[in-house]
């Protein structure tokens, strides 16, 4: 600690280049709280390969090495050099040591200081996955990577417990190791043994140390989990400036000692001398992070400004997301803008106008929309994927818990609450239970989740972009029904997405050539066919070409607001002039979602003004979301009579299972139907066997 230089770092005053003195005169001074010891600087220091089994010691044995880490600071630790004022800890210390030798005091307790090993921020780390974590590794340093599914509150730990005799006054002190302890009962100083007193002991909370506990639980990414297998889970301890560092929904690598611990309570009669394992957190690192606090390199940024000022990069980052899914191009531009987003307005009396896009894709099976789903939750930083059959109302907002520590019921977040500042991706949208879907309406538009159930009133943050999928009612998009009826959802979550795309699996034959080339070329190739010369652009470069663009809040000209108002006009006379068989759909939403994408698409400029080209490709995408169904609608053919019978027949039928013969005909005479077409309906489906008639025909 004392002998270790960098050459890298400025020179010190006192210490010159010794990093880890410089870094303990900081503490000394009060300047940091923390001190890191890097496994990196160990291995470089010990590098003779008689002194490198130290290293691999410290690896082993992490626990027992901190203690000794510790006490060689308390050795060598500099004095202060520089005036500070004096927090609570230090007068209660000086108080202490008025009265009595400092070496009467534990060492913990007269520290400001944490300790921890560690590695280095970009080295290789040798992460072991969850599932083959063993008890070959119990006291070692390991480094592990999960999906935070529970982080608890930051609640104090005692670390250092203070007792006070009743009797005499004298101050003792116990360190407290683990999750319990065992608390002084009786005085043990000179004053009391030759008073043959014995006074009781009495806890003072305010002398004892305390430091900040949260517990965090962890679960292998999905990637990991082998078929038909559970994810495994683990908990996490973190302690001081460990805590507060993940949220529920991150994916973090936590690196740490590997420890175990007996139960405690009931659990520990049944349990016997079975163990349970946690993982003592010193490094949490975030991986995803959310795009407001992604950094950049200066490289990165300086590749964007230039890529930015070649070719037309709206076409090429849309062709970028999925490059293996032939076609689509407007599905993946309404799915760029879905990334970057509009701008999220709030009033000055707190009203908050959301700026978050909502697309819905809804088509028939085959046409690549679970694909591009999972895409989309990969490229986002923040992406949770869930499917509709398998989501329940609780799994999607929050469920309510029994904390196993405190006993408090608490609340767990759902998919919903994870994607905060990300994208939901909802899977089979069309599957779900109506009951279930009614709880995403409040995320869709005010982007909360109020919840009141366990005596718990609250609300949390859901400020998400939803991405569903579906299929229409019938499976396939029947053409004989009108759009509304193949979409059947209702008007009140329809009109919250700002783009519904009806895609058509439609027999071409250079358009089924086509995509068919593109299948097997990918099958064989395992990349996308190479088209017009274009290279997709990588995954990390998007993400750092979005976290730029979020950063732009751009605003409408008042020359454009009228441009804007007379369009969306028009579209609301386009909807009382439309047919029955016509898919237009325009509510008061629609004109806040033509902003929305129009301010997307001015980010992705990187522009500060939405000009009349936003808007225009705004509209354009509006088009094209149902310019599909549209234009291929087929002929209005008159409606088959004995299938519109039958369906009245079935209607009738439904609660008792019998209908009288009089009283289907009088229905089916006020309808403009004749006696011969009833009797051809009841004939036909009687003939099927779907129909039964009574002896006398009635």
């Amino acid at each position: 600690l004392m002998s270790f230089t960098d050459p890298d770092i400025e020179e010190h005053e006192i210490h010159g280049r010794a990093t880890y003195m410089i870094q303990l005169q900081q503490v000394a001074n009060r300047e940091r709280n923390l001190l890191t010891v890097y496994i990196e600087d160990l291995e470089a220091h010990f590098s003779r390969p008689e002194d490198f089994t130290l290293v691999s010691k410290i690896q082993n044995n992490t626990k027992r090495y901190q203690k000794l880490f510790y006490d060689v600071i308390d050795n060598i630790f500099p004095p202060a050099n520089r005036e500070f004022p004096d927090t609570i800890q230090d007068v209660i210390t000086k108080q202490r040591t008025a009265n009595v030798s400092p070496e009467f005091l534990p060492p913990e307790i007269r520290r400001t200081y944490e300790l921890i090993f560690a590695y280095k921020e970009g080295s290789k780390l040798d992460i072991i996955p969850l599932r083959e974590i063993g008890s070959g590794e119990v006291g070692r340093l390991v480094s592990l990577r999960g999906i935070v599914t529970r982080a608890s509150e930051v609640k104090p730990h005692m670390s250092v417990a203070s007792f006070v005799c009743d009797v005499c006054g004298h101050e003792e002190f116990k360190t407290v190791g683990g999750m319990t302890y065992l608390p002084l009962f009786e005085c043990n100083s000179e004053v009391c043994k030759s008073n043959h007193s014995r006074g009781n002991l009495h806890q003072q909370t305010r002398g004892s140390k305390f430091t900040c506990f949260q517990e965090i639980r962890i679960q292998e990414p999905s990637d990991q989990v082998p078929i038909g297998q559970v994810p495994r889970s683990l908990k996490a301890f973190a302690y001081g400036q460990a805590t507060r560092r993940c949220s529920p929904g991150d994916m973090v690598t936590i690196t740490g000692p590997f420890l175990t611990m007996p139960y405690t309570g009931m659990r520990s009669i049944s349990a016997g001398l079975v163990h349970d394992t946690f993982l003592e957190a010193f490094q949490i690192t975030r991986e995803k992070k959310s795009y407001q606090e992604t950094t950049l390199s200066a490289e990165m940024v300086e590749r964007i400004h230039n890529e930015r000022s070649g070719q037309d990069m709206y076409t090429r980052l849309a062709k970028s997301i999925a490059p293996e899914i032939h076609g689509l191009e407007d599905v993946k531009k309404a799915l760029l803008l879905l990334l970057v987003g509009g701008v999220t307005k709030e009033m000055n009396d707190g009203m908050k106008i959301r700026g978050d896009i909502n697309i819905l894709l809804m088509g028939d099976p085959g046409v690549a929309k679970s694909q591009l789903l999972k895409h989309i939750s990969l490229l986002a930083p923040r992406g949770v994927y869930t499917t509709g059959k398998g989501s329940s109302g609780v799994g999607l907002t929050a469920a309510v818990l029994k904390d196993a520590y405190t006993g408090e019921m608490t609340l767990e977040g759902g998919a919903l609450v994870l994607a905060d500042q990300g994208i939901c991706s909802i899977d089979e949208f069309d599957k779900m239970d109506e009951r279930d879907r009614t709880a995403i309406h409040e995320v869709m538009e005010q982007q909360t989740v109020s919840i009141a159930k366990a005596g718990i009133t609250t609300t949390l943050n859901a400020r998400a972009s939803i991405l569903a999928a579906a299929n229409p009612l019938y499976g396939r998009y029947d053409k004989r029904k009108t759009p509304h009826e193949n979409i059947n959802l209702p008007a009140a979550l329809l009109s919250r997405f700002d783009l519904v795309f009806l895609l058509l699996d439609i027999a071409d034959f250079q358009a089924d050539l086509c995509l068919a080339e593109a299948v097997t070329y990918v099958h064989q190739n395992l990349r996308p066919k190479d088209k017009d010369n274009f290279v997709a652009l990588e995954t990390n470069f998007m993400r750092a070409y979005i976290a730029e663009a979020k950063r732009i809040d751009p605003v409408i000209p008042t020359e454009l607001h009228k441009y804007i108002i007379q369009k969306y006009v028009e579209k609301r006379l386009e909807q009382t002039d439309v047919t029955k068989s016509g898919y237009v759909y325009v509510t008061p939403r629609t004109l806040l979602g033509i902003i929305r994408l129009a301010q997307g698409l001015a980010r992705l400029r990187f522009s500060e003004t939405v000009d009349k080209d936003d808007v225009l490709e705004a509209l354009r995408l509006m088009e094209a979301s149902r310019a599909s169904v549209n234009l291929e609608e087929a002929p209005k053919q008159r409606t088959d009579p004995v299938s519109v019978i039958f369906k009245m027949i079935r209607e009738e039928c439904k609660h008792s299972g019998n209908v009288a013969f009089e009283q289907i005909q009088k229905k089916v005479a006020s309808k403009g139907y004749s006696l011969e077409d009833l009797q051809e309906c009841i004939n036909t489906y009687a003939d099927l066997n779907v129909l039964m008639l009574s002896n006398q025909g009635s």
